[in-house]
């Protein structure tokens, strides 16, 4: 499958086709929800996506490793290393890091601004010294760094029948959405961390705070104002998928049913952690293997009806010579 994405892609050069494919690996590794829904995706954006997500997956590895015992101050030098490896490669389209390769041909070919790739990293760099946050607002600035510009970064990819900057807002919120599903679901990991996402506004509302949380890790109790302040957090999470979900039908047809199995398995993970009783503290909830099945199969039959319509206009890589000189140009 591989190959045929890259050829799809126009994807020629050797050194080049190996970088797109150790990010695929480290797709197919790390992110199972996303990459069942990658797979949905017509071949030759699939590497463009698989950049991206290489990117995001080996940044966020570097801080959230759980087997690392690195100090603070290593994981700083060595996300400024990679800030450094990646200014470099988008600059001049090239890196011996295949990650950073990847990425900088994806970011040229799709004229995605380079001013989301710093906002990444900068809430990269927060998660190196803040642990928690006041404030819902507070911990939405930290995600547009770390969410909102995942979705932004997709759309170049993607393609939309609207305007992008339509299309924008409605991106950016499912980025912030899938996020906020993860925090939910690794709120025990994410302790272990020494990290918590829950905003403390919104804790504090039912009467929980982080030494609760701490308690309930530490013991395996549960606590019903923990119980409370989850299915909040589940209810504001919810929210923002209603407002992500207008962009749905603003995207190319022939990618919807990607997107829609990614929005559906994702509020699928909701789903689990309330028949789990919202246990998050205890242990992880997993949508159930059958249920990611039967999603996978809806997306296909999305696919072969959107086949039926006329085709997109094709792909940056295949536009006439003039116009991908200008595109691939663009600067931020």
């Amino acid at each position: 499958m591989t190959r045929r994405e890259l050829d799809s892609a126009r994807i020629a050069d050797p050194g080049l086709r190996a970088a797109y494919a150790h990010c695929r690996r480290l797709n197919a590794r790390h992110g199972r929800t996303y990459f069942l829904a990658t797979r949905l995706l017509p071949a030759r954006r699939r590497p463009a996506v698989h950049a991206l997500y290489g990117f995001a997956r080996w940044a966020d590895d570097i801080v959230d490793d759980l087997a690392s015992e690195q100090a603070p101050g290593v994981r700083d030098k060595r996300l400024t290393e990679l800030e450094g490896e990646l200014g470099a490669g988008l600059r001049t389209g090239q890196s011996a890091e295949p990650v950073v390769r990847a990425l900088a041909d994806t970011a040229r070919t799709y004229g995605i601004p380079h001013e989301h790739f710093a906002d990444f990293m900068t809430s990269m760099r927060d998660d190196l010294t803040i642990t928690d946050y006041a404030t819902y607002d507070d911990l939405r600035a930290y995600m547009h760094g770390s969410a909102a510009v995942i979705g932004l970064q997709m759309l170049p990819v993607l393609g939309t029948v609207v305007p992008r900057d339509v299309a924008a807002p409605h991106a950016a919120a499912l980025g912030v959405a899938f996020q906020l599903t993860n925090f939910l679901r690794d709120v025990g990991e994410d302790l272990d961390r020494g990290r918590v996402y829950l905003p403390a506004d919104l804790l504090a509302a039912h009467g929980a705070h982080r030494d609760l949380l701490e308690w309930s890790r530490a013991t395996g109790r549960t606590d019903p104002r923990i119980r409370a302040a989850l299915e909040a957090a589940a209810a504001l999470t919810r929210s923002v998928y209603r407002e992500a979900e207008p962009g749905i039908a603003m995207l190319e047809p022939r990618v919807r049913p990607c997107i829609r199995t990614a929005f559906t398995l994702y509020g699928g993970i909701l789903d689990a952690i309330a028949g789990d009783g919202y246990a998050v503290v205890q242990r992880r909830s997993v949508v159930p293997r059958r249920r990611r099945a039967a999603v996978a199969l809806t997306g296909l039959a999305g696919i072969l009806c959107a086949r039926l319509r006329p085709p997109p206009l094709r792909s940056p890589r295949a536009a006439p010579e003039g116009h991908r000189r200008q595109l691939t140009h663009r600067r931020p």
